[in-house]
C-alpha cells in the first residue's frame, strides 16, 4: 500500500444526498472524532458541511432546522445548547493591546454588519498568540431591554467580545453625533484602543467613523473589506478597500480607523468570549450639541422600496381575504409584498413581487402569508434575518425555512393577529386605523 487517500465517488455522492439510507453511515465514516456527521472532507479537500444535523422535531413529527438557535416556546434545541457548551472558553486577563468595535446594535441587538465587523476585531485581537489583544465593544443608550434591565442582546460574548463599555447616557440617544464622539474621545484618552473599526454604512456609522477620524487627526480607511498581515506596515496589516465607486480596490497599510463593509470576515462561532463590563474613570465632558434630534419622522410603509424595507408582510396564494390583508399590514405598519402566483393573478403590483425573479429582500422581519416557498421565492428572501410563516400545509418549504411557523388558515391567523394587536392598543388609535381601513 503506498499510503495515498483514495476518493470513493459514490461515497461522496451518498453524503451529499441526505434522503439515501446510508446517509448517515456514510458521514460518520467520511468524518473524524465528534463532528463526524457533521462535516466531512469534500473532494477537493475544502471541509463540507451538513447543515441538515442542527434542528429538532416538531410537532407534527417534522425535522426543523434551528435557524433562530431558539425552539418553540424560547428554550434552545438539543443542538444548540450543545454547540453553545463545547465552545472554548477564552478569558483574557491582561490583554496586550484592545480593538474597539463602535457596533449600530439597531434596534438594540447586533446586525449581521456588526457581527461581521466582530470578526474582523478578532482576526486583529489573535494575530499574536503570545500578545493576544482583547475586542472592546463600546455601545450606546438602547442596549438594555425593559423591565429590570436586562440586556436586549444577550449573545454579547458568543459574537467575541472581551470587553464591554456601555455608555447609558439620555444625550446619546437618537441621532447625537457630537455627544457619541465627545464619548469616543474620552475612551481613547483613558483606554488607547490600537484600532477603532466602525461599520461603513448610513445608519450612523459611516458619520461618527469620520467624525473620529477627525478628532484623532487620522486618515481613516473606508470601504474596507479584507486584512492581510503584512509586516512592513506600521501596524502589521495591510487593508483592501472599496474605491471609485464600488469599481475597484485600493490597497493601503491599515490605519487607526477603520470603516468597515459587511461580509468583510466571518463571525465569531466558535468561541466564547467573557464580555467583562469597564467603565470610565474620567468624567466625561458636558457636550454643547448643536444638533436638535427631532425623532424619527413617520413613513408610509407602502412608499417603501422592498429592497429597502425592514418589516415585510408578504401574500402568496394561500390569501384569498385581501382587503384583510392590506388591512393588516396597515395595522402592523408593515411593507406589503407577495409572491409571483399572487402577482400573476393581478392582486398584487410587479413591484411588489419578491424572490429570485423579483426583488431580494433583507428585511429583519419577513412574514410569509400562505405562500408556499418555491425555489426562486426563497432565493429572494436568503438574507432575511427572521422569516415568520403562516400556512396550512406543515410540509411546504416554506415552513421549513422559517424560524418561526404557525400552522393554520392564512386568512384566520392574519385576522387574530390583527384583532390581538388593535386589542393592545390606546381605544383612540384602534378608532383611528379602523376609520382609515
Amino acid at each position: 500500500m503506498t499510503g495515498i487517500a483514495r476518493r470513493d465517488p459514490r461515497k461522496e455522492w451518498i453524503a451529499r444526498n441526505r434522503l439515501h439510507p446510508e446517509h448517515d453511515r456514510v458521514l460518520a465514516e467520511l468524518g473524524k472524532g465528534s463532528a463526524a456527521a457533521i462535516e466531512w472532507m469534500g473532494p477537493h479537500g475544502v471541509i463540507r458541511k451538513n447543515p441538515h444535523t442542527a434542528g429538532f422535531i416538531g410537532p407534527s413529527g417534522l425535522k426543523r432546522i434551528d435557524r433562530s438557535g431558539l425552539q418553540q416556546g424560547g428554550a434552545p434545541s438539543v443542538a444548540v445548547r450543545a454547540r453553545q457548551e463545547s465552545r472554548r472558553r477564552i478569558d483574557i486577563a491582561s490583554p496586550a493591546f484592545l480593538v474597539a468595535v463602535v457596533p449600530e446594535m439597531g434596534g438594540g441587538r447586533l446586525s449581521h454588519h456588526d457581527r461581521d465587523l466582530l470578526g474582523l476585531a478578532r482576526q486583529l485581537a489573535d494575530a499574536d498568540p503570545d500578545r493576544p489583544g482583547a475586542v472592546l465593544a463600546v455601545l450606546f443608550g438602547g442596549y438594555k431591554g425593559e423591565g429590570e434591565g436586562e440586556p436586549k442582546e444577550r449573545a454579547l460574548g458568543e459574537a467575541g467580545i472581551d470587553r464591554l463599555l456601555h455608555l447609558t447616557s439620555d444625550e446619546y440617544e437618537g441621532f447625537a453625533p457630537e455627544a457619541r464622539l465627545a464619548a469616543l474621545a474620552a475612551a481613547e484618552r483613558e483606554l488607547a484602543p490600537r484600532h477603532w473599526l466602525l461599520p461603513d454604512s448610513p445608519l450612523g456609522g459611516a458619520d461618527l467613523g469620520r467624525r473620529l477620524a477627525m478628532r484623532l487627526e487620522e486618515r481613516p480607511a473606508t470601504g474596507v473589506w479584507q486584512l492581510e498581515a503584512d509586516a512592513t506596515c506600521t501596524l502589521g496589516w495591510r487593508c483592501t478597500a472599496r474605491g471609485a465607486a464600488g469599481s475597484l480596490d485600493i490597497q493601503r497599510p491599515l490605519p487607526r480607523v477603520a470603516l468597515v463593509l459587511a461580509e468583510c470576515a466571518e463571525p465569531v462561532s466558535d468561541t466564547l468570549h467573557a464580555a467583562e463590563e469597564l467603565t470610565l474613570n474620567v468624567e466625561l465632558p458636558a457636550n454643547l450639541t448643536r444638533i436638535e434630534d427631532l425623532g424619527q419622522v413617520a413613513v408610509d410603509p407602502a412608499a417603501i422600496s422592498l429592497g429597502e424595507a425592514e418589516f415585510i408582510l408578504s401574500a402568496g396564494n394561500g390569501v384569498t381575504d385581501w382587503e384583510g390583508f392590506h388591512h393588516a399590514a396597515q395595522c402592523l405598519g408593515a411593507t406589503e409584498g407577495a409572491s409571483r402566483v399572487a402577482v400573476d393573478n393581478g392582486f398584487m403590483p410587479r413591484d411588489r413581487q419578491v424572490g429570485a425573479t423579483g426583488t431580494w429582500v433583507t428585511a429583519r422581519v419577513y412574514v410569509a402569508v400562505g405562500i408556499s416557498g418555491a425555489i426562486q421565492h426563497l432565493q429572494g428572501i436568503q438574507s432575511c434575518e427572521k422569516v415568520v410563516a403562516i400556512n396550512s400545509d406543515p410540509g411546504c418549504d416554506m415552513i421549513k425555512r422559517a424560524d418561526l411557523a404557525v400552522i393554520g388558515d392564512a386568512n384566520e391567523v392574519l385576522a387574530a393577529l390583527v384583532d390581538l394587536v388593535e386589542s393592545r392598543r390606546p381605544q383612540a388609535k384602534r378608532g383611528e386605523s379602523r376609520d382609515a381601513a
